[in-house]
Order: structure tokens, then sequence, then C-alpha cells
């Protein structure tokens, strides 16, 4: 189930490397070898999800987005790491800020499901966050951001869809 979650993730083969090469790039403090460590524990014959979690969270610390985005779900699930949902949303929060589409995304789902659990006010500000993430997600071509966006549109009033909107184009501007 693993293995193919991330084969989903990611298309597109990276071009292959001797593992010894990989681990010595890791070593030395590259992140993307560090990261490519942590595909490997995560999604080969035989999981290490333990080993997979260190190698992410030492490329998630060189602000490596897609190792920051994967450690948040293994945080999340506590797979090969303690379950921590605090760390967990924090690391999901800083990919996405960082501009990356499957953080974005993961944080519209987690605000639109969010929405349920509030007062009527903080439901209505989860949900022109949601619309905000999935709208950012969707500009990146992320799957399934557009229907998502849609969907929560018909939830909102015209006002919270402006004020989503302009949360969209004031997120993009302080990228610029």
């Amino acid at each position: 189930m693993i293995k193919a979650w991330f084969a989903n993730m990611f298309s597109g083969s990276p071009p292959k490397q001797n593992l010894g090469t990989i681990l010595d790039r890791a070593t030395n403090g590259e992140a993307d070898a560090q990261f490519a460590l942590g595909l490997k524990f995560s999604s080969g014959e035989q999981p290490d999800l333990p080993q997979a979690a260190q190698w992410y969270r030492k490329a998630a610390l060189q602000n490596h987005l897609l190792a920051q985005f994967n450690l948040s779900i293994m945080l999340a699930r506590g797979q090969g790491i303690g379950q921590n949902d605090t760390e967990a949303a924090a690391w999901l929060s800083r990919a996405a800020y960082a501009g990356d589409p499957g953080a974005q995304f993961q944080m519209g789902n987690r605000l639109s499901r969010a929405d349920l659990h509030h007062s009527e006010a903080e439901a209505n500000e989860a949900m022109i966050e949601a619309y905000k993430w999935f709208q950012l997600a969707g500009a990146q071509g992320y799957k399934g951001s557009v229907a998502n966006s849609e969907r929560i549109t018909f939830r909102m009033s015209h006002h919270d869809v402006s004020e989503g909107n302009q949360r969209v184009s004031t997120f993009v501007a302080t990228l610029a």
C-alpha cells in the first residue's frame, strides 16, 4: 500500500543511481540524496519506515519541500515514527507555504474537513482557506485540486469566493 502511494505521488522515474553513491551524498548533507534515500526506504519491497523518516527529516530540515511533505504524512499516520499531529501540521504548513502543490492540496483537504467541527465563523474561515489552498495547488496542475475547489465553492457565498481569490493573489504576490 505504501509503495503504491509513493508511486502515485511521483510520476516519472529518476535515473538509477548506485546506492553507495546516494548514501555518500546523503551522508555528506545533500538534501536531494537524503530525500532519495527516504523514498528508497519507504517504497522498497521491504520498507524500512523508521529509516525513511530519518532521511526525510534530514532533507526536510534543509528545506526540501517533498521531504517536508512526506515527513508530515508519516508523522500524521505514525508510519515509522511516532504519530504527532502537531509536528505533522507544522511540516505540512511549511511545505505548503513554500509552494509544494501536494502540501497545498493536503492543507485544503484538512481545512475542508475542519469546517465540520467548528462554529459557523470558524467553519467559514476554514472553507475560505481550503479554497485558497486548492486554487494554489490547482494552478500547479495538482490532480483533484480543481474539482475539490469547485466542490467547496458550492458551500461558499460570492463574498467568500472573492475573499478566497484575494488570498490567492496575495499569496502569489508574496512569492514573486
